[in-house]
């Protein structure tokens, strides 16, 4: 299935609205998914921005995020690693099995990239054990290689998959975002992988629009904006039995500072274009 019924908006692409806000916006666009943000929510309450989306129809399809697993110190490990098992219970809370992992950057004055993976892999080991107990699946997102030295250790889905085999698929997945994966030539062929391997945990949507913002953090386009073939990515996700939702999630000020109705409709408008 491939329809409108599947789309689902990330709240940090319409960051400017309240929960409530966001709740009832989409419940009127006929947009049945949301993915939620830890730090919003648990400003609100998690319980009760859990009661708030079932009030209003939505489903919860992701939980951002967890990870941040990479540290040398010992404590921080082990603060990272409680800081994890509060995302598991609220994920649970929320009613999402999904949540997503960005895995961290390198520690301070470290050049080692291995090691850092190899810490997240230990952390996996650590968790997937509690998540099982809560029906919640982490989920992890390689992020774009500018994103490696203070982000994300997880550049490609082949890193992000090579983590996840130690584990049941039904615990540890991975994510395929656009914005991230669009560069790498062999990421077509790690889909389908993890297709066969049942580890797709979510599919989220932005496009890569250049000039890049300072901190590039924020440079996400609206669909349509810039050059990912994001129809064709729609179509190998499906290729490779995913079936569930796909969540736009755009961080772009210029999108946050416009009437949150007319954003969240062109989104619809350019997903139904671009996307199916």
């Amino acid at each position: 299935m491939s329809g409108p019924e599947r789309l689902s908006l990330n709240q940090e692409t319409l960051k400017q609205w309240s929960l409530p806000e966001l709740a009832e916006g989409c419940a009127r666009a006929g947009v049945a998914g949301v993915g939620l943000w830890r730090a919003p929510v648990q400003e609100y309450g998690v319980e009760a921005a859990a009661k708030l989306m079932r009030a209003a129809g939505l489903t919860v399809t992701s939980l951002c995020r967890g990870g941040f697993l990479t540290a040398a110190d010992p404590g921080e490990w082990a603060a990272a690693l409680a800081d994890n098992r509060r995302a598991v219970e609220e994920a649970a809370t929320l009613g999402t099995d999904t949540l997503v992992l960005v895995s961290g950057g390198l520690p301070p004055g470290s050049r080692d990239l291995a090691a850092a993976r190899a810490r997240v892999g230990e952390a996996l080991g650590e968790l997937a054990p509690y998540a099982r107990e809560y029906g919640v699946r982490l989920a992890i997102e390689p992020l774009h290689p500018m994103f490696a030295a203070d982000r994300c250790v997880v550049s490609t889905l082949a890193q992000a998959l090579e983590l996840a085999a130690p584990f049941d698929p039904a615990r540890v997945g991975v994510v395929v975002d656009t914005y991230h994966l669009w560069w790498d030539d062999t990421v077509a062929a790690r889909i389908a992988q993890a297709g066969e391997e049942g580890r797709i945990a979510a599919f989220q949507l932005a496009d890569w629009v250049t000039p890049l913002p300072a901190g590039v953090l924020l440079g996400r386009g609206q669909l349509g904006d810039g050059c990912v073939d994001l129809r064709r990515f729609r179509e190998q996700v499906d290729a490779a039995g995913y079936t569930g939702a796909i969540e736009v999630e755009i961080f772009n000020p210029a999108l946050w500072a416009r009437d949150g109705a007319e954003v969240l409709a062109e989104t619809v408008e350019r997903y139904r274009r671009l996307v199916l």
